[in-house]
């Protein structure tokens, strides 16, 4: 239940008092457990977030009412202005704070005209004439208070939605800490936060294409890691034909693997940086190997990894990875002696390993083969284990046994540059992908994968940049950037909200 702001310091203060006092009482000392004491802590925590809402709400007030507020929020986004902009006077609009304190002001409507070449055709259902084009609330706009919620509410219940298993259960943990909305309002609110974060995204890759996009200088003189790997996430599509009695197409899923990447500087005892300075750049897509790739080179560009002392990339064994990345680094600038190309030592040894099983018969006999092997490559000794292999390919095996022991045999003889282990190690280098490896399990296996789970191509996207974004602990940065790009909104297309969701009448 949604609680009105008094915005009276005094008397919400006294209102804590007095809501606080008995809460404090002992009473019987006997009567006392740990149950006891968390239900008394809850509603201690419940009483001190509708306080905090309400001086959240005083503080709002304050903001609309400066006699500088209006003119500073009308410069600020100068830039929301379409054609034939004008002013139609103030509106009454809600704004919800945590403690479900929600306050109430008024604030100037700017209503964006539409041109004449735009207006030819455009009509809304039930609308007679040409459209009227859309408008903004410049004040919500600057203080990020255009989903009706405060910036502190927006981010909570986003970062609720993309973390939680599931938006019923973001829905649940949000009511314990004083932010009681519908499940289908917390829906809302996280995917219109995405798609801010995407358009962004999409800002980035057009200055790209456009040559606009400045060469970055973080990870100059920096060793670099850059790692490459894929989920499974299943994606739902609307049927084509007709309609059904209600009303719908229907779906079909079909299984799509979102590509990601992890990129990250390392110091001189092998380990990852992740500094405000020197972040951890966790990003990925739906989007194939061509949105891929753009993605991928809009941060090796905005990063200056072409400036870094040396790039280690680091994954499987899928060959496209091999064909484009390192062909991309040497577009972008990046000499072939700082490029250091290694597949993940753990994939190398599963190959091993299954040539050591169509090798041997006797399970114990591959296992103390495979160790060995294991050891060799890994001291990198990859010269005489190939010899090895041959040998053994040589001896008398059935068709069966060869053509299972030719495939291992050829991923290490095919690439044996990418094989490298002891020369990186002993320059405190990784050898193993678990950074990867561990960004697929947080990403997709644990909220987008699962039985029953279908997602719609953008909503996948959405969930995940956003928790690519905190994986990489730039949470606070990613709501820094998307409570601020409204702003700048000549560059950055986003739909607007309906004046009518926001006003009250």
């Amino acid at each position: 239940m949604n609680i009105p702001a008094t915005l009276d310091l005094n008397q919400a203060i006294e209102t804590f008092k007095q809501t606080i006092a008995p809460l404090l009482a002992v009473g019987e000392i006997s009567s006392w457990d740990g149950v006891a004491l968390k239900a008394r802590e809850e509603a201690i925590r419940a009483a001190a977030l509708v306080l905090a809402g309400q001086v959240i709400a005083l503080l709002l007030h304050e903001l609309s009412e400066h006699p500088d507020s209006q003119r500073e929020a009308n410069q600020r986004t100068r830039s929301s202005r379409g054609f034939m902009a004008r002013s139609q006077g103030k509106r009454r609009v809600k704004v919800l704070t945590v403690g479900n304190v929600v306050v109430e002001f008024k604030v100037g409507y700017i209503l964006n005209g539409v041109s004449q070449q735009k207006r030819k055709g455009k009509r809304k259902a039930g609308q007679r004439g040409p459209s009227q084009g859309q408008g903004f609330y410049p004040l919500l706009r600057w203080l990020g208070l255009e989903e009706q919620v405060s910036p502190l509410v927006w981010s909570v219940v986003a970062a609720a939605g993309m973390l939680s298993r599931s938006f019923a259960q973001a829905t649940e943990q949000l009511q314990q800490w004083g932010i009681e909305l519908s499940e289908k309002r917390v829906v809302r609110l996280t995917y219109g936060f995405g798609q801010i974060g995407l358009a962004l995204t999409d800002q980035w890759l057009a200055q790209l294409q456009q040559g606009q996009l400045p060469t970055g200088q973080t990870f100059e003189g920096q060793r670099v890691g850059l790692s490459v790997d894929g989920g499974r996430t299943r994606l739902r599509y609307n049927k084509r034909g007709r309609r059904r009695a209600t009303k719908r197409r229907g779906d079909r899923g079909h299984w799509r693997e979102p590509k990601l990447f992890t990129l990250y500087a390392i110091d001189e005892q092998g380990q990852r940086i992740n500094t405000v300075k020197l972040p951890v750049i966790n990003d990925g897509t739906f989007t194939g190997i061509e949105g891929f790739m753009s993605l991928l080179e809009m941060y090796l560009v905005k990063l200056g990894v072409v400036h870094a002392q040396q790039v280690l990339l680091l994954a499987d064994g899928a060959p496209w990875i091999w064909h484009r990345i390192p062909a991309l680094l040497e577009r972008l600038g990046l000499p072939k002696d700082r490029l250091i190309e290694l597949i993940d030592f753990y994939h190398a040894s599963q190959h091993l390993k299954d040539f050591a099983e169509a090798a041997f018969s006797k399970a114990q006999v591959a296992r103390k083969w495979f160790e060995a092997a294991r050891s060799s490559l890994k001291r990198g000794k990859l010269a005489q284990l190939l010899t090895q292999m041959q040998q053994i390919l040589a001896q008398k095996h059935t068709r069966q046994q060869r053509k299972a022991m030719t495939t291992p045999f050829n991923y290490f003889n095919d690439q044996p540059q990418r094989f490298a282990y002891g020369q990186v190690q002993a320059m405190n280098l990784p050898i193993g992908s678990g950074a990867i490896e561990s960004l697929i399990r947080q990403v997709v296996n644990l909220r987008l994968k699962g039985n029953g789970k279908f997602w719609l191509p953008e909503h996948a996207e959405i969930l995940l940049q956003g928790r690519c974004y905190w994986a990489a602990g730039r949470w606070d940065t990613f709501c820094a950037e998307i409570l601020t790009a409204k702003l700048d909104a000549k560059r950055l297309e986003i739909v607007e909200p309906n004046a009518s969701d926001l006003a009250v009448a």
